[in-house]
């Protein structure tokens, strides 16, 4: 079997049954950015190995050419086969092809994706500047709307925003509760984990392990988030607020918020909540930092399956050659 096949069964295995995988493991709330970095070093090492075993299939036709045969002597051969691929320069052009159509979509997808959110986050944060309030005491910009909410806006220029609403419906506790939420969404920089999560979504849309990266991200922020809060100002008042925020209701819409916006009371308020008032007990440190190395372990897999047999082949070169 070729490195290059092996690539392809890797992304292919990890693709899909990584999402079952990650999806039943009991730890993830307790560790919503841990949890976070793993679906992200899952989903994207899935979009390096495919790339790497497009350049695997192409590297007979050309690294491995003559050149380099003088400078790796007695290498050379056995380099030859362990990449050359079934097929010869057809397939190698065609994996050469499809590694950089998949680099080019990836670069497309994120810069298109990122222009269009960066560019939607500074309009809607001058536009709330503009018919809102500078509160610094919140260190917000209050709206003026009957519906309490609550979110922020990252990017230049960060922007925590509330309405009248919610300065009316919520206590001094409570509120700072949602705005200590709010910040920690634009201290951990939030955003970019989410982008991340939706540009592999968008590059390889038809693997199960994309789309639930995309998905989970965008809940597991949420959690790490009232985790931030909750260790600031206690779990009763953020419970309390996320309770208000969801449920309060009047006869006017509520303010639409940017694509790019996070919400306190955004997703999965009730099992929120619920975790909120009674917490699981943390990830002992050993634990912690076994799912660590895991966690860099997946993001790395694509590179060492990629060059360990070079690795291999020219260690025994240099052993025969001695």
């Amino acid at each position: 079997m070729t490195v290059g096949a092996v690539l392809l069964a890797y992304a292919a295995c990890t693709g899909t049954l990584g999402s079952r995988l990650l999806g039943r493991a009991g730890w993830t709330d307790r560790a919503p950015l841990l949890a976070i970095v793993t679906y992200l070093a899952a989903g994207w090492s899935v979009v390096a190995a495919a790339g790497l075993a497009g350049l695997a299939l192409a590297v007979h036709a050309s690294a491995l050419g003559g050149g380099l045969s003088h400078l790796i002597g007695a290498c050379v051969l056995r380099l030859r086969a362990t990449y050359a691929t079934p097929g010869g320069a057809a397939v190698a052009g065609a994996g050469l092809t499809a590694a950089g159509a998949l680099a080019a979509r990836t670069a497309v997808t994120a810069v298109t994706h990122l222009r269009a959110t960066g560019r939607q986050a500074r309009r809607h944060a001058r536009a709330a500047r503009l018919v809102g309030v500078p509160e610094p005491a919140l260190g917000a910009v209050l709206v003026t709307h009957p519906q309490p909410a609550a979110y922020c806006v990252a990017g230049r220029h960060p922007t925590v925003v509330l309405t009248t609403g919610a300065v009316q419906a919520l206590d001094p506790g409570q509120l700072a509760a949602v705005l200590a939420h709010e910040r920690a969404h634009l201290a951990g920089h939030h955003h970019r984990l989410l982008a991340a999560a939706r540009i592999g979504r968008q590059v390889l849309p038809f693997l199960p392990l994309m789309r639930d990266t995309d998905t989970q991200v965008t809940r597991l922020v949420e959690l790490h988030a009232d985790d931030t809060a909750r260790r600031a100002r206690g779990p009763g008042p953020l419970a309390a607020a996320l309770v208000l925020l969801a449920t309060t209701t009047t006869t006017s819409p509520a303010p639409a918020s940017p694509a790019p916006a996070l919400a306190a009371a955004a997703t999965d308020t009730i099992q929120r909540i619920h975790r909120l008032l009674d917490p699981a007990q943390p990830l002992a440190p050993a634990r912690r930092h076994l799912l660590q190395a895991a966690a860099a372990a997946l993001a790395l897999t694509p590179l060492l399956l990629a060059l360990a047999p070079a690795a291999l082949a020219l260690a025994l070169g240099r052993v025969r050659g001695a």
